[in-house]
């Protein structure tokens, strides 16, 4: 029989000491993703009809708690799997630069948060978005949000932004000790922005229904003499440019004066 000390252990909230040195412990799930993200997707979701959906990545469950208290049927994938803490719901591992383990077609939303810059082939996962959804099944993704005035001002400066600092030697020895050699929890390896997200989800079927920022920076306030300039520059711009080179939708609020995080909510067609 199993005592209350041994049965503690076998609780998905409970992590080793050899677990990576950051996430080891006993607590339940925690979200590592900006404040305001989840809230902002909860916000997306809550007015939909409640089905099955999958989140992926999905961490240590943060979200699928979420999502669990508004009603949703929740199923959950990572590459670490491992790092799961949400006791009672269904966990797998899946890579989402391949192929996930669900059947085509098993699912009416997909949340897929702060995922793509971390692996090698975004490509794949948005063909994985349209084989798991089902038809008009919704999307929900996000990113680093590297196209907002601020970050467009540090490229332009030092040549990278924020969520895509260089990455030294130190860094990564750093990063792989943290991380107990699971170093895609934290490396940043793809810059994708607005342009590449619209482009890959039209190809793949999908509509964009809503484009969301996780919430408004306290510093914008700065950069309003720069955002008034490009704003005037996108009037200035012929209509049939402005449409073929999408300049209204950057010049809008949740793309250039964005937060950390860009979400985009879409429809499978």
């Amino acid at each position: 029989m199993a005592t209350a000390e041994t049965a503690a252990t076998t609780t998905r909230t409970v992590k080793p000491a050899d677990h990576p040195p950051l996430l080891a412990g006993d607590r339940g799930p925690i979200a590592v993703s900006r404040p305001g993200l989840h809230e902002t997707v909860l916000k997306i979701l809550k007015p939909l009809p409640r089905g099955v959906i999958l989140d992926c990545p999905t961490g240590e469950g943060a979200l699928a708690q979420d999502l669990l208290a508004e009603g949703f049927d929740v199923r959950c994938c990572d590459l670490y799997s491992e790092l799961f803490r949400l006791d009672g719901v269904e966990i797998k591992r899946g890579d989402l630069a391949g192929t996930l383990p669900y059947a085509s077609g098993s699912f009416d939303y997909i949340t897929s948060l702060d995922g793509l810059e971390h692996i090698d082939s975004p490509p794949q996962a948005f063909r994985e978005y349209r084989r798991l959804l089902k038809p008009s099944g919704h999307l929900v993704i996000s990113v680093p949000n590297i196209m907002n005035i601020e970050e467009r001002l540090k490229w332009l400066l030092f040549g990278y932004t924020s969520h895509f600092k260089p990455l030294s030697e130190h860094s990564k020895a750093k990063i792989h000790y943290d991380c107990a050699g699971m170093d895609e929890i934290v490396v940043h390896a793809n810059p994708i922005g607005y342009n590449e997200l619209r482009y890959y989800l039209e190809k793949n079927g999908f509509a964009i229904q809503g484009v969301y920022r996780d919430r408004k920076k306290g510093n914008q306030w700065l950069y309003w003499p720069l955002v008034a300039f490009i704003r005037l520059l996108a009037k200035l711009t012929p209509e049939k440019r402005r449409k073929d080179r999408w300049t209204d939708e950057l010049a809008s609020d949740p793309v250039l004066l964005g937060g950390n995080t860009i979400i985009i909510h879409s429809i499978l067609k």
